[in-house]
């Protein structure tokens, strides 16, 4: 099974099927779409749940855990979203799904810790909705590490990661980074600050790259400081990208997932070499 997103992303393994999926929503338009695509896709069942008494029903029917839910922000018997605030609060990992999108909204969204939102503005809609489910259901197979001196920054940014289903280790410092990386060769993405105390994040790049290539390892150095010549610093040690804070969420994940799009097609092919 072989799937190419919208944003470049590509899926090549086997089903997804197994997975528990709940889609609250009432329009029959588009159960009938996104239930049909992701079929098509991925194999995928979903349950379908038209009203908030069915989204009830269907987590108190079944010990099996619900691995994860699309909703729209209004459903019949909860018109003030009652809904997402029901799932949010089972910790739910949920995608919005919603035509429903006023000045403020996006905030209000991204404070519950959702994983993603979808508009249902454009013909794309379905599409976009079915890669980014697609990347929450497979983004286990990412290991990710994140290198900061800052306590907080690193629970931050390991919370957004884990929020979209990435596993997650932390180093307060260059040389713990070193430790583990030579640990878990599997580590596809590193995530570094720009100012620590021992090994600063340029450093800590060219120790990197004098063995690991691009190939390998994508690193995106991060940085609150207000000078513009860190990113061009940063990309001629070898990094990759570089992100200035605060974070808009959404760019972030983009950037997170454009790295890792790109070394998933630097891997496949090198597999098609080999195999040639």
């Amino acid at each position: 099974m072989s799937f190419l997103g919208i944003s470049g992303m590509q899926y090549s393994g086997g089903s997804l099927a197994g997975a528990r999926i709940i889609l609250a929503e009432d329009s029959n338009v588009f159960t009938s779409m996104v239930r049909t695509r992701l079929k098509e896709l991925f194999d995928l069942d979903i349950e379908i749940c038209r009203n908030f008494e069915e989204l009830q029903f269907a987590y108190d029917k079944s010990s099996e855990p619900i691995r994860l839910a699309i909703s729209n922000i209004n459903l019949p018997g909860a018109e003030n979203g009652e809904a997402l605030e029901y799932l949010v609060d089972l910790s739910i990992p949920t995608i919005v799904f919603t035509g429903t999108f006023q000045e403020g909204m996006r905030d209000a969204l991204m404070a519950k810790d959702i994983v993603d939102y979808i508009l249902k503005d454009n013909i794309f809609a379905v599409d976009l909705l079915a890669e980014s489910i697609c990347r929450f259901l497979t983004n286990h197979r990412h290991h990710v590490l994140i290198v900061d001196d800052s306590a907080t920054a690193r629970a931050l940014l390991s919370s957004r990661l884990k929020r979209y289903n990435f596993r997650v280790d932390v180093a307060e410092n260059g040389a713990k980074a070193l430790q583990i990386l030579k640990a878990h060769r599997d580590i596809g993405l590193m995530i570094t600050d720009y100012n620590m105390p021992d090994i600063d994040g340029f450093e800590l790049t060219r120790r990197i790259r004098a063995s690991i290539g691009s190939h390998q390892l994508r690193i995106i150095g991060v940085s609150s400081s207000t000078n513009r010549l860190l990113s061009a610093r940063f990309l001629k040690a070898g990094g990759n990208d570089f992100i200035l804070r605060p974070f808009i969420d959404e760019e972030f994940y983009c950037r997170v997932n454009q790295n890792l799009d790109t070394l998933l097609q630097i891997q496949s092919m090198q597999q098609m070499r080999v195999r040639a």
